[in-house]
């Protein structure tokens, strides 16, 4: 039975779409963690803390930032996209069959292709007035199936690496080209973002749906494309980890979706929109690479992982919630 609740009112700030104290605390809560953790492992690890490690490391994190950043848009509008990595192992499958036909214009065709999907299943949400959790759920199972239907249940080897050699280059010998372009997408992204009025109208329809649509802003359009992007950051993740497995696979992305809403609310995303930005996901995205390749060092097994991401989320979620927009216990 749904028991109704009383809630205080919102504070002044948060009317206004200002952080209040506690979220601008929590904006360096990602930061805070990224030291500590760093810390810590190089006390259980002294070897850690060399430049082969953290250069493996962030090597490792560049997919998961991708798929972060995407779907961090998503969540400031207030929904959520639960089909993030099984389109991403999709685009594997696709990027195996597409390329040798055509070759050096997969990476666009694959990305494209993923960015209108994305696009379909913002539109289904907008349209339909499907929540979006149960919109990219569906999706999630869809896009699982097609890879495995279309891939018969297997890897696809890519022989052809020249498309996809450029992002296991270095910059200088350090930085990883993959690592550098997750740092790009997420650069482009926050200054479109910051010098046009698209960040105003996200986080207005993440704070509030109605309000935004009375204030004019074009909620729909900023839904569909937040989609897009998740779609879009979706397909250029499985590129990079087709030049890393050399091979399509309908289930080689599938562990990264914890990993990825992890990220997001270890970042400082609240879950109920309105409140974020794609860089405390890049944070969160390291904090969560650490994790990952910490728990074997200090002895933990790898099956524990999983249990990990389920405790860190619920923690970050009632950390970031905004009780505001909570009415109603179920």
């Amino acid at each position: 039975m749904a028991t109704p609740i009383t809630t205080r009112p919102a504070p002044e700030a948060a009317v206004l779409g200002k952080p209040t104290v506690g979220q601008r605390v929590t904006s360096f809560m990602p930061v805070i963690a990224l030291v500590v953790l760093l810390g810590a492992l190089s006390i259980a690890d002294p070897g850690f803390l060399t430049q082969s490690s953290l250069t493996a490391a962030i090597r490792t994190a560049a997919p998961l930032i991708v798929l972060a950043a995407g779907a961090t848009l998503v969540v400031l509008c207030g929904g959520i996209d639960l089909s993030i990595a099984a389109l991403c192992s999709l685009a594997t499958v696709f990027y195996a069959m597409w390329l040798p036909d055509l070759d050096g214009v997969t990476t666009v065709a694959v990305i494209a292709a993923t960015a209108a999907i994305g696009a379909l299943q913002g539109i289904a949400h907008v349209v339909l007035r499907i929540p979006s959790f149960v919109v990219t759920l569906g999706g999630m199972s869809i896009f699982t199936a097609i890879a495995l239907v279309i891939s018969d249940a297997g890897p696809i080897r890519v022989v052809d690496r020249e498309p996809t050699h450029w992002l296991t280059l270095y910059l200088g010998g350090v930085v990883p080209m993959a690592f550098a372009v997750a740092l790009l997408v997420v650069l482009v992204v926050s200054l479109v973002l910051r010098f046009t009025p698209l960040d105003s109208w996200v986080r207005a329809t993440g704070y509030s749906e109605a309000a935004a649509r009375l204030a004019g802003s074009p909620v729909d359009l900023v839904k569909v494309g937040a989609f897009a992007l998740s779609g879009a950051c979706a397909g250029l993740a499985a590129i990079m980890l087709v030049s890393r497995n050399f091979s399509g696979s309908p289930t080689m992305a599938d562990n990264l979706l914890l990993p990825a809403i992890a990220a997001i609310v270890v970042g400082g995303t609240a879950i109920t929109g309105g409140h974020g930005s794609l860089w405390r996901s890049l944070a969160g995205a390291l904090v969560v690479t650490l994790l990952r390749v910490g728990l074997p060092i200090v002895g933990v097994p790898s099956a524990y992982e999983q249990i990990l991401y389920g405790a860190i989320i619920v923690a970050a979620v009632a950390l970031t919630l905004d009780r505001s927009k909570v009415l109603i216990i179920k």
